[in-house]
């Protein structure tokens, strides 16, 4: 892949956060999730590259949501599989509440996992627990070899973990290890990459969430030098079949290499909302101001970017 794809996918996220960003707080997810849509497939229409969604938001006959199969680009440049979630987090959004983003991630044609859409266990860590963690390990062995690679105690290590019933016994055992907990109400995708920045008090995710959300945190950790383990969690035999016939088997243990293979990929989002790591847009007057993370794994390089868009300029967020 090109170096200079790395900024082009940034204007990307941030024109999807600007559109979506007018919905926040107004109950309205569908409405911002069309928006950001809209406005991410018009922006990547205008990216040197041929572009194939393998993780999006459904079926061709869905549309508007950006669907599987779907070709982005400019139909020139190089061949690349692409994840997207316009708006992860669509009920933060509509509530108004910390850590809606809108993502995407690249990679090589044939490199990330057409993850079915469905649920998917995960455990993260950053940089720091590289090759500690198990997913069939039990919680407290994992919490205790988190400890001891960032040389805590048990009592300061901080798991978050979606705030959902089917968690209640990994909560009642964090709890019982003595660990601290940061719940979350919607957005894995922010709770994985989180583990990968001191800054926001994140140690270890844990649970079940999407699946194809698994493998955009897979991406951004491939980027941060972090590590995602996940396993497929089929409810019926129509999910099971779908797994086989999309070649994946549900019984494996997805590392990082089977999630997104090869030695690069991009991961781009951009804060709808505040957050712990990204702040969400802001609006005044005819301006917006925009907080994006771009990542390369074959480089290494994190950016941080500020922008300032001029709403009267790009009234549409493209300019070819």
């Amino acid at each position: 892949m090109e170096r200079s794809l790395t900024m082009e996918l940034v204007r990307v996220t941030e024109g999807a956060a600007q559109a979506s960003a007018r919905w926040m707080g107004r109950g309205k997810k569908d409405e911002a999730d069309d928006a950001a849509t809209t406005a991410m497939r018009d922006i990547f229409n205008t990216v040197d590259m041929q572009g194939t969604v393998v993780i999006g938001e459904g079926e061709m006959d869905e549309a508007p949501m950006l669907y599987i199969g779907e070709k982005l680009g400019t139909g020139i440049g190089p061949e690349v599989d692409v994840a997207v979630d316009p708006v992860e987090g669509t009920s933060i959004l509509a509530a108004g509440g910390w850590n809606a983003l809108a993502v995407l991630a690249i990679a090589d044609k044939g490199n990330l996992l057409h993850a079915p859409d469905m649920y998917m266990d995960k455990i993260a860590v950053g940089p720091d627990c590289v090759g500690c963690i198990d997913i069939n390990a039990s919680v407290i062995d994992n919490l205790k070899a988190v400890a001891k690679a960032k040389n805590k105690d048990i009592e300061d290590v901080v798991a978050t973990i979606l705030n959902r019933d089917r968690h209640a016994h990994i909560i009642e055992q964090i709890r019982e290890a003595g660990a601290r907990i940061k719940l979350i109400d919607n957005g894995d995708v922010a709770g994985a990459i989180n583990t990968a920045f001191d800054s926001t008090g994140v140690d270890i995710l844990f649970g079940a969430g999407g699946a194809p959300e698994g493998v955009l945190a897979a991406v951004a950790l491939k980027c941060l030098g972090g590590e995602l383990q996940g396993k497929l969690l089929p409810e019926d035999d129509a999910q099971l079949q779908r797994c086989l016939s999309m070649g994946v088997d549900p019984s494996k243990v997805l590392l990082m290499d089977d999630l997104v293979k090869g030695d690069d990929a991009i991961f781009a989002a951009t804060g709808i909302t505040d957050g712990e790591l990204l702040r969400g847009v802001q609006f005044k007057g005819s301006y917006a101001t925009t907080h994006s993370i771009v990542m390369r794994a074959k480089s290494g390089t994190v950016r941080f970017i500020e922008g300032t868009h001029s709403l009267k300029k790009k009234p549409n967020l493209v300019i070819g």
